[in-house]
């Protein structure tokens, strides 16, 4: 099984890669997870809706052009349906085998996603109503893919 993660932006800070790396190591028993990272866009604080939409498009085609057309790709939006914990499991169970063992996310930049990625997308899943850092959202991502992985598998896992 494998999983790609589509992230703009870098991570700079040394704990929020310790945290990534913990978790792509708790994760290689289950799936070869992979993130991927594409430099974000900057955009101007007082932005008109246009200028924003450009930056969102910029951002979204760096992924499109990595992503093959029948790859699986699951968009985080806010809009979008929440699961709880086990409902997420048995999806991303679910999704794996849609996905042929491979399934992408892609976590957008400060601004979201782009209309065409979010075409693009098979789905699109919320991870919470709350707003996140990228790099909590990243770290919230892969916790949840762990915890999903552990619930598939009917492994403890600490509540």
């Amino acid at each position: 099984m494998k999983i790609s993660i589509h992230c703009i932006g870098y991570l700079k800070e040394a704990y929020w890669k310790m945290a990534v790396e913990e978790y792509l190591k708790r994760l290689m028993p289950y799936a070869q997870v992979k993130i991927e990272e594409y430099p974000d866009v900057p955009s101007k604080e007082n932005a008109t809706s246009a200028m924003q939409e450009k930056v969102k498009d910029e951002e979204g085609n760096k992924i499109l052009k990595k992503l093959k057309d029948n790859d699986y790709l699951i968009a985080l939006d806010l809009n979008q349906k929440q699961y709880g914990s086990e409902e997420f499991s048995a999806h991303l169970m679910n999704a794996m085998e849609k996905g042929g063992s491979h399934v992408h996310f892609v976590i957008g930049g400060s601004l979201g996603l782009s209309d065409a990625l979010k075409k693009r997308a098979n789905e699109s899943v919320c991870l919470s109503k709350m707003t996140f850092t990228h790099q909590m959202t990243r770290i919230i991502l892969l916790e949840q893919i762990y915890r999903a992985f552990k619930i598939a598998h009917n492994e403890p896992y600490h509540k």
